[in-house]
């Protein structure tokens, strides 16, 4: 089978390398998944970069955690697939639901785990959940990190999103899109910021209730709140970091929550004081469960959600993939169709 490798101590893309090698083999309670599509998130950047938690990768590894296909064989005490399902690895191999917690188990596509970059890819049947059933492989590749985070933010704190409330996004990322997609089906108002007018007249399109230029807007938070019609938002995702948490905390409401995600900017005010006075919550999230998982994709075939594909990718063109991914250019999500 063809595989890419990032080779042991990686700093740049130059260290990964398209590959021939045996294909796995189902050990038991294991599931063989032949891949059919891949999809890039952020972290995906990092690694190669030798910029992820821990620096360097110690191994070789097969990279990305985002991978959709069909379950080609069984090892022996399988029970929750058959040969033929559709199916995804869950980000976590070893967090089944309920909060987080030390016990979570490697994340795919990092030193330590499996990657889903590879036409085939052995797993262990708890970290691998049937994809939504009106999805297509392209389309289901692009949820066990991006989606199932933008989940976790909007549907799994202590209040979850609901008709009527105003949810704020940051950009118009993988994460971003597919929050903006979730708040409309729960019936809630969206307000999205980003830097480029085309792409604000293309999350509009996409449903975003109010937009903000952030470049023309420097106190977007404010503004954030001003068109909530309410002192704030009640739910705000959070994938900028450091240099957008305090227009977040300005633009968030009393008893409202920050879904803090993001490490896209490192520099800024980080104080949570903010909160304090509106009695208003930060919780952290990093990505999720096999049950958010799931209840993703019952939640996606219930409200016939797309996600956003920016632009697809062939297996060879992998290294492509990476750089659009992190280009300007980016709208939603990067496949790679094996």
């Amino acid at each position: 089978m063809k595989a890419w490798i990032l080779r042991k101590g990686a700093t740049s893309l130059d260290a990964m390398q398209l590959v021939e090698q045996d294909a796995p083999v189902a050990g038991a309670g294991e599931v063989l998944i032949r891949v059919r599509a891949c999809s890039l998130n952020y972290r995906d950047q990092m690694i190669p970069l030798g910029l992820y938690m821990g620096g360097p990768v110690t191994q070789d590894i097969v990279p990305l955690s985002d991978g959709a296909g069909e379950v080609v064989a069984v090892g022996e005490g399988v029970s929750r697939f058959a040969v033929g399902d559709r199916v995804a690895g869950t980000f976590f191999q070893n967090w089944m639901d309920g909060p987080p917690n030390p016990a979570m188990g490697p994340a795919l596509g990092a030193a330590g785990a499996r990657g889903m970059l590879a036409q085939y890819v052995a797993l262990p049947e708890n970290g691998v959940v049937r994809i939504a059933q009106s999805l297509s492989f392209e389309e289901a590749a692009c949820l066990p990190c991006a989606g199932v985070t933008a989940w976790n933010a909007l549907m799994e704190g202590a209040h979850p999103v609901s008709a009527g409330e105003h949810v704020l996004v940051l950009g118009t990322g993988g994460v971003s899109l597919l929050a903006l997609q979730i708040a409309k089906a729960a019936g809630a108002q969206v307000i999205a910021t980003s830097g480029s007018d085309d792409k604000l007249v293309r999350v509009a399109a996409l449903g975003a209730d109010e937009t903000i230029q952030y470049r023309t807007t420097p106190d977007w938070g404010a503004k954030a709140a001003a068109l909530s019609g309410k002192a704030g938002v009640e739910h705000v995702v959070e994938v900028g970091g450091a240099g957008t948490l305090a227009q977040s905390i300005a633009a968030v409401g009393f008893a409202g929550e920050i879904a803090l995600i993001g490490v896209l900017t490192r520099e800024g005010n980080t104080s949570p004081h903010g909160l304090m006075f509106k009695g208003a919550n930060l919780r952290g999230i990093f990505v999720g469960s096999r049950g958010m998982a799931e209840r993703l994709n019952a939640f996606i075939d219930a409200h016939g959600i797309k996600p956003v594909i920016d632009k697809v990718f062939t297996l060879e063109e992998a290294k492509a993939a990476y750089a659009y991914q992190a280009s300007p250019d980016l709208f939603g999500k990067v496949v790679i169709r094996l």
